[in-house]
């Protein structure tokens, strides 16, 4: 590109050449409200003459030391010049004043984030000369006194407490409520104080020559693109910090001219609901930063129609040509100066979940869009928001405002939850279920036997863990709002405290957590629960199913999961993963006295008790998934896992010892003995099955084919089960899956044992069960020799969560605690590998396994059962791989659903296809509107 830096509002056609006619190049060039300002200008709409200085010139200014580039100066003249011609108007000339304003405008909207400058031009001579023209010196000083108010704070960093102290005293003097109802003499009054601030600030006078303000104003918009609130905003947006922002300087139109004038923001269709119906704010004589700043109360957009009924009109005729034209919801900023509708800005208006969804499909209705531009209006995000409580955003701004934010995590499972603090499990479902309290789990981390807490409560807060650590996979499982990690959460369970900074909160205390920020607040903040069954939100994934390759299915424990996850359109289950349902507090202990058995016949007594409550279990996932592919992955933890902490165990055996010595008779002494002994034979056995890394040591296909009786067992309730749900009338499809096998002489004993149990339960009703046999890849060296493990499998899960940890050679937790998050803020990892998979290193052992084990097996199933199934970026790689499903949280199976149809509109040989602007609709209307 060459190096022009400025082009007027009516020379669109030359930015878009230089820009190859690519309408996204010229709104990097232009920035996007640059861009839609001569994009107007050609629809002829009423625009205020103006121009736009490029986001390269700010790139250049901010490159070279905050300089401003070479030529801008002299560019700067000569569009000056050129909007002077078109106006009539000269600007610095008292007699016939051309005012300006200067605004930022990034490629994406960032309402708010940068600077903006009203009223360049005025000093004491252009002021008196507007006073003189419009007979109307209360305007003149009210415009005045807010260019030094603005140029103040904005271009030379003065704080506005000063200014509004002024203001302040001045309408408490005067009692009025509005700075536009103080008469002539306290304006003139306010503009001599505001000058003296300044002076005071920066020990100059305030600047008289146009020029300089204007060029002052542009050099502070380009530096407002480093401000702290710019950059924040960018990081929580996603967008890139090195696009730099144009800079649009435009005629200035005034709405406090008088009755006939006003100012106001409209958007084409409610932002809230999506309902098609034109809303907004305004008011009568005043100027727009008084719409935003709310210092006034606003009328709406019905009001205009009754007030002035032609400019409303004017509205929304100009609403529809410009949403037809852009093909989407427009914010459209105008100005109305005695009686002449302006509009002075539009761009694609920001919205709620619903009401993007809603939109999206009304547009399609109205022949706007395609229904697969439609399925990229909606993002997987607002999908999210239609499936969690949310904090409502009035009450969750009071808390911020009134100091009551505590701290931010880690946030793994979205939604908002609102509860009483409790430290441990027992306690959270005591209150839950006795009290029926709505409670908030806070623990340092969680831990499977924490699992009965964590279901009875609203929320879990945890101190410490990552992404993927037990607190977040369970949260996410269930549906839980969670935020972990909260590093600055002293958690004190002697004393029942948590503290944060000056914040103590005691147990029992309202606290709140929003699982889709990270953010935890002291006291009770208002939640509201979103329909799931909105009708718009169902027309849109079943658009989404239409289109997408890959099938979603779930990971479901429990019948009431998956009977959740296929209302949300799950095609089946991809992990059922069975150690959940042995910590049932029914079940439990007959699972440690199988760990706890000294005999094999002892060991064989607890699984046959295990048994028909496995049984019970699968038929319950069968009946909830008929006709739909069940996954269940056989036993995987060590069982160390299941058994009581060791150092809890020594702890007891030491108090023990300390209570014997202190016994008072011969039954206290006997009763303690009993439980010494009790105590110790436990930890006997815990002891014997201590790891140095257990999650790398005696676990899933090693642990049996140790100990074979007990995937016997599972297998046996499985096939028992379907058998029962056969009877029923339905049809159970079955996959038993190994865990943690990385040669394929493991998987051999385990398809004997599954091909032996089937002929002895399933006899000649072989035939009528669809049941498969596979492995899960959880390990590199699974990755690598997929193809043999193929020649017993007959498809394939990849656990990405272990893949993902044995890959990079880190565990999960520690890294997120001791460095991953520093790797991302250095830029050594552009994305947390536990979030979204890891393209080049785990993505490329899921692609060369799939090769190898369809090379092996034709037609071999392959997935991913790892909470990155949920994950849109991963979910885009899994449909670039060509697996053939993924398996996600219940909550998350819609967000995949639509993830997964984006996958294949994001193709190379679709983007195009199907996302072309309309940019002839408007057209027709345009020619109606003349």
């Amino acid at each position: 590109m060459s190096s022009r830096w400025i082009y007027g509002f009516d020379a669109l056609d030359a930015a878009s050449e230089r820009c190859g006619d690519d309408w996204d190049t010229v709104r990097g060039l232009l920035g996007g409200k640059g861009a839609n300002l001569a994009d107007m200008t050609r629809l002829e709409i009423p625009v205020p003459p103006g121009f736009t200085i490029t986001s390269e010139a700010c790139n250049a200014f901010l490159d070279s030391g905050e300089i401003l580039p070479e030529g801008l100066t002299n560019e700067l003249t000569m569009a000056l010049r050129q909007v002077e011609q078109m106006t009539g108007k000269i600007f610095g000339d008292p007699a016939n004043p051309l005012l300006l304003s200067c605004r930022s405008g990034a490629k994406f909207s960032m309402p708010g984030m940068m600077d903006t400058v009203l009223n360049i031009g005025l000093n004491d001579e252009v002021a008196d000369g507007i006073a003189d023209i419009f007979g109307d010196r209360h305007f003149a000083l009210d415009s005045y006194r807010r260019l030094i108010q603005m140029f103040s704070t904005v271009v030379m960093g003065i704080p506005d407490e000063p200014f509004e102290d002024t203001l302040r005293g001045f309408r408490e003097k005067r009692e009025v409520e509005n700075d536009g109802d103080l008469p002539i003499e306290d304006l003139e009054s306010i503009v001599e104080r505001f000058l003296k601030v300044f002076r005071n600030h920066t020990g100059r006078d305030f600047p008289s020559d146009p020029m300089e303000q204007l060029t002052m104003a542009v050099e502070a918009v380009f530096r407002s693109w480093n401000g702290r609130r710019a950059y924040a905003y960018r990081h929580a947006a996603g967008i890139d910090h090195d696009l730099g922002t144009a800079v649009n300087v435009q005629t200035m139109v005034f709405g406090n001219l008088g009755p006939d004038s006003a100012t106001g923001v409209a958007v084409s269709r409610n932002a809230t609901t999506g309902e098609p119906k034109i809303d907004g704010d305004f008011l009568m004589n005043a100027q727009g930063e008084d719409v935003v700043a709310g210092i006034r109360q606003t009328s709406t957009i019905e009001d205009l129609g009754r007030l002035m009924p032609e400019q409303h009109s004017e509205l929304l005729r100009y609403a529809q040509i410009l949403e037809r034209h852009y093909t989407d919801m427009q914010d459209i900023e105008f100005t109305i100066e005695s009686g002449k509708m302006w509009l002075l800005q539009t761009r694609d208006g920001k919205r709620t979940a619903q009401a993007a969804v809603r939109i999206a499909v009304d547009l399609v209705s109205d022949g706007i869009i395609t229904k697969d531009e439609a399925l990229m209006r909606v993002s997987p995000e607002q999908v999210e928001f239609f499936l969690h409580p949310q904090f409502d955003s009035d009450a969750k701004k009071i808390a911020v405002s009134r100091g009551r934010r505590l701290t931010q995590g880690l946030n793994v499972s979205p939604g908002a939850a609102v509860g009483v603090a409790a430290f441990d499990a027992d306690l959270a479902e005591k209150w839950a279920t006795e009290r029926n309290d709505a409670v908030i789990l806070v623990r340092p981390e969680t831990k499977p036997d924490d699992v009965h807490g964590m279901l009875a409560s609203a929320g879990v807060l945890t101190s410490s863990g990552g992404r993927t650590s037990h607190a977040a996979l369970v949260a996410r499982q269930f549906g839980k709002p969670a935020v972990v990690g909260a590093r600055e959460v002293d958690l004190d369970l002697e004393a029942r405290t948590m503290t944060v900074g000056p914040h103590v909160v005691k147990e029992g205390d309202w606290i709140s957590i929003d699982g889709t920020t990270g953010e935890v607040f002291l006291d009770r903040i208002e939640t509201s629960l979103p329909e799931i069954d909105d009708p718009w939100l169902m027309g849109v994934l079943s658009w989404a199913d239409d289109v997408r390759d890959l099938d979603v299915w779930t990971n479901a424990d429990y019948p009431a999961d998956a009977e959740k996850a296929a209302k949300f359109g799950a095609n089946g289950i991809g992990l059922c993963r069975t150690e959940h349902m042995f910590f049932d507090a029914a079940r439990l202990p007959i699972v440690q006295g199988m760990i706890m058995a000294s005999t094999e016949t002892e060991r064989l007594e607890a699984l046959a008790e295990l048994l028909p409550l496995q049984r019970s279990d699968f038929a319950g996932l069968f009946r909830a998934m008929d006709d739909k592919r069940v996954i269940i992955r056989l036993l995987d933890p060590p069982l160390h896992e299941f058994l009581p902490d060791r150092h809890d165990l020594i702890r007891k055996s030491t108090d023990l010892k300390i209570q014997l010595m202190n016994a008072s008779n011969l039954q206290e002494v006997n009763a303690l003995v009993r439980e010494i002994e009790e105590t110790e034979h436990i930890l006997s056995r815990v002891e014997s099955l201590h790891e140095s890394n257990p999650m790398l040591g005696l676990r899933g296909v090693r642990l049996a084919l140790l100990m074979p009786e007990i995937p016997e067992m599972q297998i046996r309730a499985i096939f028992e089960a379907a058998l029962i749900v056969l009877d029923e009338g339905l049809t159970p499809r079955v996959g038993i899956m190994i865990p943690l096998a990385s040669e394929a002489s493991e998987l051999l004993p385990m398809r004997d044992i599954m091909d032996r149990v089937a002929e002895e339960v399933l006899g000649d009703r072989a035939d009528e069960l669809d049941y498969e046999f596979g492995s899960m890849i959880e390990t590199p060296r699974a990755a690598v020799t997929a193809g043999s493990l193929a020649e017993s499998a007959e498809f394939f899960s990849f656990g990405t969560n272990d893949l993902t940890q044995m890959t990079f050679g880190i565990s999960r937790d520690d890294a997120e605690k001791a460095f991953l998050l520093d790797y991302l803020n250095l830029g050594v990892l552009a994305t947390n590998p536990f979030n979204t998979l890891d393209r080049l290193g785990v993505g490329t052992l899921i692609r060369s396994a799939t090769e190898a084990g369809r090379a092996t097996r034709p037609g071999i199933h392959v997935g991913i059962c790892g909470e990155h199934g949920g994950d849109p970026a991963s979910i885009a790689l899994c449909d670039e791989i060509g697996l053939d499903y993924v398996s996600c949280s219940p909550l998350r199976v819609p967000v995949a659903r639509l993830a997964a149809a984006q996958a294949v509109l994001n193709r190379p040989n679709r983007a195009t296809e199907h996302l072309e602007p309309h940019r002839d609709l408007a057209e027709g209307v345009v020619a109606d509107a003349r």
